[in-house]
């Protein structure tokens, strides 16, 4: 099956994508995650290729306490080759939210030791949590 270029389809280009992103932090700003959450469903349909747009989502599921979908599109995220400190963090996160402490402490112990301290920080504080 051919995927359907959304943009195109649609004769948007990246200012229209673009305002939906800002109107979606307009709502994350205010905490407002369950209304943030279907403009980054939306975007990772326009843009698929977008890692910032999962890494996004995927946090926002984390919020509203979607564990499971957020692994998906931190796994989504993960597959491009940008920086995937934040990404990872957060999948630790959801591992620990959807009951998977294994994998969950595995990856935490790995984070402890990256070059950001908040990264390095936020491991070891879940590894107290949950350890």
């Amino acid at each position: 099956m051919t995927r359907r270029d959304w943009l195109q389809t649609l004769g948007w280009d990246s200012s229209h994508t673009s305002e939906l992103r800002h109107a979606a932090y307009a709502y994350i700003r205010q905490g407002k995650y369950d209304i943030a959450l279907p403009f980054f469903e939306a975007l990772v349909v326009l843009e698929p290729k977008s890692t910032y747009d999962w890494q996004m989502l995927g946090a926002l599921y984390v919020e509203v306490n979607q564990p499971e979908k957020a692994i998906k599109a931190f796994d989504t995220a993960l597959q491009s080759e940008e920086q995937h400190g934040p990404t990872l963090l957060n999948l630790t996160k959801a591992f620990f939210m959807a009951g998977k402490t294994e994998d969950g402490v595995r990856l935490a112990k790995i984070l402890q030791n990256d070059d950001d301290p908040y990264i390095a920080g936020n491991a070891s504080a879940l590894l107290m949590c949950y350890t």
